[in-house]
C-alpha cells in the first residue's frame, strides 16, 4: 500500500470513529450522520437525496438521485434536529406534496413520510430509490426485474417488473454482497393508498447501472378506487447486512416528536376484533375496513382477527376467501377503543354438476396461473393460452386462466350429462379483471348466450352469471365453448379476461 492509499484508509477510519449523530449544511445540501453507519446527503433545491454511504460505500445511484416519482423539482427544504431526531421538509413548490426524512440515533435508516392534497400528475406517488447496480446487483425476486440486455415486449416500458400484493407488502429488499437494502412498510403505511389489500405494483427493476427500488403508495395501474390524500406513511429505508432480513415490526410511534402534518398517534386511533366465520379450511381468510379516507386489512387466524390500529370513523368491512368477497358489514372505531364486530360469509353454496378451479378471487390453480405474478404472457416459459378441457379427466391447470381476444383460441369444455340432468342450469364464470371491456361469450353445444355486458370497473372479484336454457343440453357429451366479447387490439393487452373459476349448477 503506498502512502497516499494509506493515508485516505487512516482517514477514512479516523471519520467513522469519530462520526457522531446530526444534521450539518452546506449552500447546497443537508448531511445527515445517522451514527449507525449511513451517512446521506439531501439536495436543499429540490429535495432529492444525492448520496446514500453506508459504512464508506456509496450506493446511491450514478445518474439520477433517489425522490418521490421523478423528483418534486423545486422546492423550500428545511433541515432542524427536534427532540433528538433529525427531520427535513420538502415542500414542493409546483406539486401538492411535502416530503419528510427523519433520522433516529444509531439507526442506518431513513424514517418517510410523504403528504398529499391532491391526485398527483400523472397519476400514480411512489418513493423511488436509483441504487448502483454494481454493488446491489439482486432485485427484490432475483432476476425477475432485470432489465439487462432485455428490449421493451410492449408499448416503450414493459419489462419483467415484479410486483406483491399490498397485504404481503410489509417489506423487499434489494441485495449485494456486502448489505440489503430494504424499504419497510409497517402496519398503517397503507392507510391512505387505494384500492385495497389486494393492489400490487413494481417494487424493482434492475437496470445496467441502476437498481430502482421502489414503494408505491398509490398507482393508476388497475386502481379500482379513487385516491386518498393526506398522509402517506411512515415508511422507511434501511441497511442491513447480506442475507439478514429486517424486522417487519417498524417502530415510528416517535413521528409524534418531529412536526409530521398529518400523523396521527397510537392514542388517537382505535382498533376492531372479533371472528370471522364461513370461510372453508384452505382458503385465507381477509378482513378489510375502507372508507373514503383510510383503508386497512388483516388476516384471521383460526377465525379470530384484531385489525390494525385505525383512525376514528365508521368503516365498510369486507370478509374476503382468499381474494374472493364473500360478506360486507359497517364498523364505527372510536379513539383508545376497541370495537368488537363479528362477520360470515354469505356466499351461496349451490349444488354442482361441475367446478373449475376454486373461487377465491385468484387463478392461482388454473393454467399459467402460477406464473403469471412474474411472467408476461407473452413469455416463452408460458404454456399454450386457451385449450380443452375435459370434466372427470383433466385437471384444473389445463384450463387457461385468461382469455385473450387476439391470441390463443376459445377455451372449451367437455362434459357429459345424464337423463335427469338435461334441464336448465346456471353457469358461473368468475372474472377477476378484464382489459379494453373484455368479457365472457359462452356457447352450449347450438345454444349461443347473450353478450353479458361490458364490465363496470371492478373494485372486487366479479361474477358472470347466465341460465343456459334446458334445449342447450342433450344427454351424453356437451360442449362448452367460452370465448371473448370486446374490442381489442393487436396487443397482449387487449381484450381480454382473466378466469377465476368457472362452474355449472344444478
Amino acid at each position: 500500500m503506498n502512502f497516499s492509499t494509506h493515508a485516505a484508509a487512516i482517514l477514512a477510519l479516523c471519520e467513522r470513529a469519530y462520526a457522531a449523530f446530526g444534521l450539518t449544511s452546506t449552500n447546497a445540501k443537508f448531511i445527515i450522520d445517522t451514527d449507525g453507519g449511513l451517512v446521506f446527503k439531501v439536495n436543499k433545491s429540490n429535495g432529492d437525496i444525492t448520496s446514500l454511504k453506508h459504512n464508506g460505500v456509496e450506493y446511491q445511484g450514478t445518474g439520477k438521485a433517489s425522490a418521490i416519482n421523478f423528483g418534486l423539482g423545486t422546492s423550500t427544504v428545511t433541515g432542524e434536529t427536534v427532540n433528538g431526531y433529525v427531520e427535513i421538509k420538502v415542500k414542493a413548490s409546483g406539486l401538492p406534496v411535502t416530503q419528510y426524512y427523519v433520522a433516529k440515533p444509531k439507526e442506518p435508516t431513513i424514517y418517510m413520510a410523504t403528504y398529499i392534497t391532491k391526485e398527483i400528475d400523472p397519476g400514480e406517488l411512489r418513493w423511488l430509490a436509483r441504487l448502483r447496480t454494481s454493488e446491489l446487483p439482486t432485485g427484490v425476486h432475483g432476476n425477475v426485474g432485470d432489465t439487462r440486455g432485455c428490449t421493451a415486449f410492449e408499448g416503450k416500458d414493459t419489462f419483467k417488473c415484479p410486483d406483491d400484493r399490498f397485504i404481503d407488502e410489509k417489506i423487499h429488499c434489494v441485495s449485494g454482497s456486502k448489505v440489503q437494502v430494504c424499504m419497510i412498510m409497517p402496519g398503517t403505511a397503507h392507510e391512505s393508498s387505494a384500492s385495497g389489500p389486494f393492489m400490487r405494483d413494481i417494487n424493482s427493476q434492475t437496470g445496467s447501472s441502476d437498481q430502482e427500488l421502489y414503494w408505491y403508495m398509490n398507482s393508476g395501474y388497475v386502481r379500482t378506487e379513487k385516491w386518498r390524500f393526506g398522509l402517506q406513511g411512515p415508511y422507511a429505508m434501511t441497511f442491513a447486512s447480506a442475507g439478514t432480513k429486517p424486522s417487519e415490526d417498524l417502530d415510528t410511534s416517535f413521528f409524534s416528536s418531529p412536526n409530521i402534518q398529518g400523523y396521527v398517534a397510537a392514542s388517537g386511533r382505535g382498533t376492531v376484533t372479533g371472528t370471522a366465520t364461513g370461510v372453508p379450511n384452505g382458503f385465507e381468510t381477509v378482513v378489510h375496513w375502507f372508507n373514503t379516507n383510510a383503508q386497512y386489512w388483516t388476516k384471521a387466524s383460526d377465525g379470530k382477527f384484531t385489525s390494525p390500529l385505525m383512525k376514528p370513523r365508521s368503516y365498510s368491512m369486507r370478509l374476503y376467501k382468499g381474494e374472493f368477497l364473500v360478506a360486507n358489514e359497517t364498523v364505527t372505531v372510536a379513539a383508545g377503543q376497541t370495537a368488537t364486530k363479528d362477520i360470515a360469509s354469505k356466499e351461496l353454496d349451490a349444488p354442482v354438476i361441475w367446478r373449475i378451479g376454486e373461487f377465491d378471487g385468484r387463478p392461482s390453480e388454473l393454467k399459467n396461473g402460477d406464473r403469471i405474478e412474474r411472467m408476461h404472457p407473452s413469455d416463452t416459459r408460458i404454456s399454450s393460452w386457451s385449450g380443452a378441457y375435459t370434466v372427470g379427466q383433466s385437471k384444473a391447470s389445463d384450463f387457461s386462466m385468461a382469455l385473450w381476444s387476439k391470441q390463443g383460441t376459445a377455451a372449451t369444455v367437455i362434459f357429459t350429462l345424464t337423463q335427469e340432468q338435461v334441464k336448465g342450469h346456471v353457469l358461473r364464470i368468475g372474472t377477476t379483471l378484464s382489459f379494453k371491456r373484455g368479457r365472457p361469450s359462452v356457447m352450449v353445444n347450438n345454444w349461443t348466450g347473450a353478450d353479458p355486458g361490458a364490465p363496470a370497473l371492478i373494485d372486487t372479484p366479479g361474477v358472470t352469471r347466465g341460465a343456459v336454457p334446458s334445449s342447450a343440453f342433450k344427454v351424453g357429451s356437451n360442449t362448452l365453448t367460452v370465448g371473448v366479447y370486446g374490442s381489442g387490439d393487436s396487443t397482449w393487452l387487449s381484450a381480454n379476461y382473466i378466469v377465476d373459476a368457472l362452474e355449472l349448477q344444478d
